[in-house]
């Protein structure tokens, strides 16, 4: 199987959470289950500004927990790791505390 890649541009017409769907049958297939990468870079600067390389339009708060959420409900998450957190560049730890809502996602919790 090739490796999937989902630009921003496909993200923003189609939506991250088909995008989401169609990589976690992706990963999913023939599999005992997958292991989350979450790379805080991915996510916009304005809520994650510590990470090592900022880019601005990355995920918002909501998408970043829906890809999560959508790991943790597929019942097949294995493993995962957050990386990326740089707490030198970030803002009262803003964005640590954004991971650990994140990891939390991925173990389940959801956002009311």
């Amino acid at each position: 199987m090739r490796v999937r890649v989902f630009t921003m541009s496909e993200i923003d017409e189609r939506g991250v959470g088909p995008c989401m769907d169609e990589a976690l049958e992706r990963a999913n297939a023939g599999t005992a289950g997958f292991h989350l990468s979450f790379d805080l870079d991915a996510l916009d600067p304005r809520i994650a500004p510590g990470v090592g390389t900022p880019v601005r339009g990355g995920l918002t708060y909501r998408e970043g927990h829906l890809v999560c959420e959508k790991a943790s409900r597929s019942g097949r998450l294995l493993s995962l790791e957050l990386v990326e957190l740089n707490p030198v560049l970030d803002d009262r730890n803003q964005t640590a505390e954004l991971g650990v809502g994140l990891v939390a996602s991925a173990l389940g919790a959801t956002i009311l």
